[in-house]
């Protein structure tokens, strides 16, 4: 063992700070070897790579990242600005955004945000600025309060990527393709005889709550069926057991499209209580593909999400930004969403009964 001295040392010298070299000393290999290794960058033998991992244990050594910050000009972290980690949808794609950087050898700083205000967007990229990032990846699912729309403004000369947004005229946006997979729900009902389909949406404030209306109302119109008055909620399985007491009632609902699968299960209780059987009576169609939706009452059919996609590209598309020295480029990256049948959809029953007939 090499021994670097300390407070036992003769003379009370301090500790000194192991260094690169004498990594490479105690492994037999080169520096620029151990700076691959430290690095995790690829084309080192794994049995070299092991012995340079042993010789830093052994050594205590660790590397030191403001240094390499300073020779290489980047902090290998990402930042991640998001403005609430109770969703779904957020706390998957954060998840697999961590997992792709870190593949790739970075780490990610988190900053979210209470109120989603223009002046807090600014305020987080600060933040980001001052934690020393080399990117930032926006989670930007909601409109902002003080400006009633999706538009926003990021800091000039950020690597930057926005994740579910309408900015795609101004930044690098990656979503997924929502409305296609609301389209795919909707088009799934109507082929199995069900006349229209009603909807429970998510909240107003939602990128892709909105998107999904949207295209449920456009398929509808496109297939020539009524459109029935949409039913608001607010992602919660509390708003969807409301929304179901009230479907319920509806004596011609026979198929619902919701915006995601948490309303979707609350539906499913509702219909249980008031005798309404799904899907002999009511066919459910959800949003999302959560890990519990296969084993709902009955197993529910839903619109799949790829959100490891979605955080592998958003990871892809900042490090591009990072090796390169470019900018972010204008566009929305589509992930392609799709629909997984389970038995909570079927053919409607026979009832004879004209459209409106029921009442909310």
């Amino acid at each position: 063992m090499v021994e670097r001295g300390g407070s036992g040392v003769p003379g009370g010298r301090r500790k000194q700070r192991v260094s690169m070299a004498d990594v490479a000393r105690l492994a037999g290999v080169s520096s620029q070897t151990v700076s691959r290794v430290s690095n995790g960058q690829p084309g080192v033998v794994g049995s070299t790579r092991e012995q340079v991992l042993a010789a830093m244990r052994e050594l205590g050594y660790r590397p030191n990242s403001a240094a390499r910050a300073l020779r290489y000009g980047q902090f290998n972290t990402i930042g991640v600005i998001l403005f609430s980690l109770s969703s779904t949808g957020n706390s998957r794609t954060v998840e697999a955004i961590a997992t792709h950087a870190a593949a790739e050898g970075y780490a990610i700083t988190l900053i979210p945000i209470d109120v989603p205000t223009q002046d807090n967007v600014l305020g987080a990229f600060t933040r980001m600025g001052e934690l020393a990032v080399d990117a930032v990846i926006v989670i930007m699912e909601i409109h902002l309060l003080d400006t009633g729309t999706g538009s926003f403004q990021l800091p000039p000369g950020v690597h930057v990527v926005v994740v579910d947004s309408d900015a795609g005229d101004r930044y690098s946006v990656v979503d997924t393709d929502q409305s296609e997979g609301a389209r795919t729900a909707v088009r799934h009902l109507l082929d199995l005889g069900h006349r229209t389909v009603w909807h429970l949406t998510g909240p107003e404030t939602s990128f892709s709550a909105q998107r999904r209306t949207e295209a449920w109302r456009a398929a509808l119109e496109e297939a020539g069926c009524p459109v029935p008055p949409p039913l608001h909620g607010d992602w919660s399985a509390e708003s969807g057991y409301a929304a179901g007491l009230a479907l319920a009632e509806q004596a011609d609902c026979t198929a619902v499209f919701t915006s995601n699968d948490q309303m979707a299960l609350g539906l499913l209780r509702a219909f249980h209580e008031r005798g309404r059987s799904v899907p002999d009576d009511v066919s459910v169609v959800g949003f999302d593909d959560i890990p519990d939706a296969a084993y709902f009452v009955p197993p529910l059919t839903t619109v799949h999400q790829d959100f490891a996609e979605v955080g592998r590209r958003c990871v892809r598309k900042a490090l591009q930004q990072i090796r390169t020295g470019g900018g972010s480029r204008p566009g929305t990256d589509l992930v392609p969403a799709r629909l997984l049948v389970r038995r909570s959809t079927a053919a409607p029953p026979d009832q004879g009964l004209s459209f409106g007939s029921g009442r909310l």
